[in-house]
């Protein structure tokens, strides 16, 4: 054998030695992406046990998202590149070694999905207040001592920097499908079928009366653990049954659409 020959034997890389990089690439994209879905985790874990509020666990997400997605396509690319790079070399187990970075990007993944679900839909107003009636919203009674301590007061649409007039606007443009609806089966038929569907819904009954046509409720949010009250009046005007509700957050300016969506999901299983 010349000596060039030699010398190009020496550069090529063996098997082994692209098996330990391939490895160390594995490790790293899956290290990367399970860091990435941990430190997601904190900021609603943090919540949960009492130890910081919504703010930090909103920001933590953020400053998360913010990377998430760069990691997610970084670790699928080393991964496809891991296969690849296995049959050029003939490295035995290169499947197993992508697999282990694409675990990586799955939880990178999750952690980038995760935060965009609190994304609001386009044209969402930044309120958190919906009722069907916003010149007459109905006012909670049993549920009022529970939110003696909450940023947001009472009042329908009362908000720094509008007016309530303002709120009611942004709520009609934006929510114009959320109105009373009328039945015509007996009141207190649907004020069972509420019942059932606020239990359905998860809802903690507060206060529940079928003589007064009325429910009150409270519904906390999965993972920052938000508690948005619920108001339910059923009444009749002698020919049909007429059911109004109320939905309003306990903080936050803005709900990100929850509370529309709530009473989207209980109207359609009280008519279904």
């Amino acid at each position: 054998m010349s000596d060039q020959a030699a010398t190009e034997q020496d550069q090529k890389i063996s098997p082994k030695t692209m098996r330990t990089i391939l490895t160390v690439d594995a490790v790293i994209c899956l290290l990367a992406g399970l860091g990435v879905g941990a430190t997601a985790l904190v900021g609603p874990i943090a919540v949960w046990l009492g130890i910081s509020d919504f703010r930090f666990g909103f920001g933590l997400l953020q400053f998360v998202n913010a990377w998430s997605l760069w990691i997610t396509g970084g670790t699928a690319i080393v991964a496809v590149g891991i296969i690849l790079l296995s049959l050029v070399f003939k490295v035995e187990g290169g499947i197993k070694l992508s697999a282990l970075a694409m675990i990586g990007t799955v939880a990178a993944g999750l952690a980038y999905v995760i935060p965009e679900t609190f994304r609001p839909p386009e044209g969402t107003p930044a309120i958190h207040d919906i009722a069907t009636d916003p010149y007459r919203p109905l006012d909670f009674v049993a549920i009022a001592p529970l939110r003696a301590d909450a940023p947001n007061p009472l009042e329908y649409g009362v908000m720094e920097g509008i007016t309530v007039r303002q709120h009611i606007d942004l709520q009609l443009a934006a929510y114009p499908d959320i109105k009373p609806l009328t039945f015509d089966a007996s009141p207190e038929e649907i004020f069972n079928r509420s019942l059932a569907a606020a239990e359905q819904m998860g809802w903690e009954i507060v206060f529940a009366d079928v003589n007064e046509g009325r429910i009150e409720a409270t519904d906390t949010t999965f993972w920052f653990r938000f508690k948005d009250d619920i108001v339910i009046d059923i009444s009749t005007d002698r020919v049909d049954t007429i059911l109004h509700a109320r939905s309003k957050s306990r903080v936050g300016r803005s709900d990100v659409g929850k509370n529309a969506a709530r009473l989207r999901e209980f109207f359609s299983l009280i008519q279904s």
